[in-house]
């Protein structure tokens, strides 16, 4: 039942990869490990656990993110349906900034990814009945929430479906400006 955990291209942020035991009964699985996670990064405690529901494919939650000093890292995982996840690195001075790498996640493949500090995260729906269940080194902040709208073309995210559904929230998160420094962490 142990987490596998790789780098992707963009530094700081894992996928990881869990590895159910499973009989007639049905299966067990390892969402969180504190000690593998902080070998990884992650500082050990959980701040809130959220469990979301969307229930149509196309639809669109993101670009999310906390400033300082609510910065939050974050481990998603799809626990029903599939997703195309992405993360956008927007720490100040980092080798990666301003880029973006997404995954699939489902309940399928067993796969998550573990978003550094400094992050945007959001999601499109692959399918109907999708269900994301995030754990967060910080808790919500709403005087520190921020967003970037999911179709900024300054990060050019290729998002596999059509957008069939996205909240006034985000469709009012702001495009990127030449001007934007990054998050200082």
């Amino acid at each position: 039942m142990s987490l596998e955990i790789h780098d992707t291209p963009l530094a700081g942020l894992k996928r990881v990869r869990r590895h159910p035991r499973g009989d007639a009964r049905g299966f067990l699985a390892r969402l969180f490990d504190a000690e593998a996670l902080r070998a990884a990064g992650w500082d050990g405690a959980i701040a809130q656990v959220n469990h979301t529901h969307t229930a149509q494919a196309g639809t669109v939650r993101g670009m999310h993110y906390q400033l300082p000093p609510h910065a939050e890292m974050k481990l998603v995982s799809c626990i029903r349906g599939e997703v195309w996840d992405v993360a956008v690195d927007l720490r100040r001075g980092s080798p990666t900034f301003l880029q973006w790498h997404a995954e699939r996640l489902s309940a399928d493949n067993g796969c998550a990814l573990l978003i550094p500090q400094g992050f945007a995260h959001g999601f499109q729906t692959l399918g109907d009945d999708v269900e994301m269940l995030y754990c967060h080194s910080a808790a919500y902040a709403p005087q520190a929430e921020a967003g970037l709208h999911f179709q900024d073309a300054r990060l050019g995210i290729a998002w596999p479906l059509p957008p069939t559904l996205v909240s006034e929230r985000d469709l009012n998160h702001p495009r990127l400006d030449a001007a934007f420094p990054g998050v200082a962490l």
